[in-house]
């Protein structure tokens, strides 16, 4: 195993390009983490059409960038070890291509690379409201081990901006891989106690 752990991070077409973004300046500096990142191109036109962010901006977050297109990149091997992968966000697309094992990308690849090394895959899934097809995608997904995480916000901790909600959401995330952060206070009850 490398020196320090390998996340793969994707970002794709839907909605929601701040928890990709925010997840890899989250880890940029973290000392036990590399990232690997991806981003789709519709991923690309939401970073620009929600953020005013360009392709070149984020990738400078990440450890290493693949191409979506390079099936052949190191990490569509499971000989790459890695503490798996989060899709942030996830279209609707890229989870029915996981659900379906269709490797038609070096995403999905990375993927379905993840699920059979039993590697811990989050899919941060956007879209409302779910049709059957989507459900059905989700609930394959969880069969074979993947980890579905809509990004909803919870208002139990009274946040008061967005930037807190997206905070509190990806502390949950990291929280998965047990990657130490500061991100969220633990819940004591309803009391505080």
């Amino acid at each position: 195993m490398p020196a320090r752990q390998r996340l793969i991070i994707a970002i794709t077409g839907a909605t929601g390009a701040v928890y990709g973004v925010r997840l890899l300046q989250l880890l940029v500096d973290h000392p036990s983490i590399e990232t690997h990142l991806l981003i789709s191109d519709a991923g690309v036109l939401n970073l620009h059409q929600e953020m005013d962010l360009g392709r070149k901006e984020v990738e400078a977050l990440a450890a290493v960038v693949h191409n979506v297109r390079d099936v052949g990149a190191s990490i569509a091997s499971g000989s790459f070890a890695s503490a798996g992968m989060i899709v942030a966000p996830c279209s609707m697309k890229t989870l029915a291509s996981i659900a379906h094992g269709l490797s038609d990308n070096l995403i999905t690849r990375a993927a379905d690379v993840v699920l059979k090394e039993r590697r811990r895959l989050v899919l941060m899934v956007r879209e409302t409201p779910f049709n059957l097809a989507h459900l059905r995608n989700m609930t394959s997904v969880t069969e074979m081990g993947g980890i579905i995480f809509p990004p909803l916000p919870g208002f139990y901790q009274r946040p008061q901006s967005i930037e807190q909600m997206v905070d509190h959401t990806l502390g949950r995330v990291l929280d998965l891989f047990s990657i130490q952060h500061e991100l969220t206070p633990e819940w004591r009850g309803m009391k505080g106690n």
